[in-house]
């Protein structure tokens, strides 16, 4: 539940077509406190399950978002700004390990990167969630409480990388966590009511991260519906203090 925002509290969810940000925007939906929320997506007309939920919800509006795509960005918000003047949770969802016009596939040793893959990988994983908040950031500039949380990964973390392995995934969300926290200080200046978070969603049953769950103990693998319940959780009991640390789906703090 989010009992921490104002009523009537508007939401954007980034990369909202499937997996945890087609979850996200169900679940912030059902909440009470929510009165509307925009779902970015890069094709809408290719999104079903979205398109079938704005057409039985009316406190929900599509956006078409390519976050590859400066230009789509901008004019995602110009589209919303013409329905709101306030945002109080951005959430960017979009997440690339596999697949993609570059053939991602997660690098097991030093001789398989590649650099089309790696900067597909940066494109949506680092770049992506950085221009949401340049073009977004017009939207929390209120006193209300807000929140920007970007879905990170603990293999984006330096201080916990033991495996090795994953270079272009590893890196992006590295440079993901540093935009996160860069952004935070700028923002702790600039916009006081923002808390700017990078969260880890734990192992989640999604495309993602599907052909990768053989060794993944199944009380470790979590539904879509726990990790959005969590991660809202979360969300909910962050306050000032909060803004700029890297918090797994727990609210556990995760180094650098």
């Amino acid at each position: 539940m989010l009992t921490s925002f104002p009523a009537g509290s508007q939401a954007l969810v980034q990369g909202a077509s499937r997996g945890i940000g087609l979850e996200f925007v169900r679940q912030l939906l059902a909440q009470p406190a929510v009165g509307r929320v925009f779902a970015g997506c890069r094709a809408p007309d290719q999104a079903d399950e979205l398109e079938a939920l704005a057409a039985s919800e009316s406190r929900l509006q599509v956006v078409p978002l390519d976050v590859n795509d400066e230009a789509s960005i901008a004019r995602a918000a110009a589209t919303v700004v013409n329905a709101t003047d306030r945002l109080h949770l951005v959430v960017n969802c979009a997440g690339l390990l596999h697949g993609g016009p570059a053939s991602l596939a997660p690098e097991k040793r030093l001789a398989d990167v590649r650099p089309e893959a790696l900067a597909a990988s940066f494109a949506v994983n680092a770049f992506g969630p950085l221009l949401v908040a340049k073009h977004f950031e017009r939207l929390l500039a209120h006193r209300e409480r807000a929140a920007f949380a970007s879905i990170s990964a603990r293999v984006g973390s330096i201080g916990d990388n033991r495996l090795g392995g994953w270079y272009a995934y590893r890196g992006a969300k590295a440079a993901q966590n540093m935009f996160t926290k860069t952004l935070s200080v700028e923002w702790a200046r600039s916009r006081r009511n923002v808390t700017c978070v990078a969260l880890h969603p734990g192992t989640t049953d999604t495309d993602l991260s599907r052909p990768f769950q053989a060794n993944v103990p199944p009380e470790k693998l979590f539904t879509v519906e726990r990790t959005v319940r969590q991660l809202l959780g979360v969300i909910d009991g962050l306050g000032p203090g909060d803004t700029g640390r890297f918090l797994a789906w727990d609210g556990s703090e995760i180094p650098w």
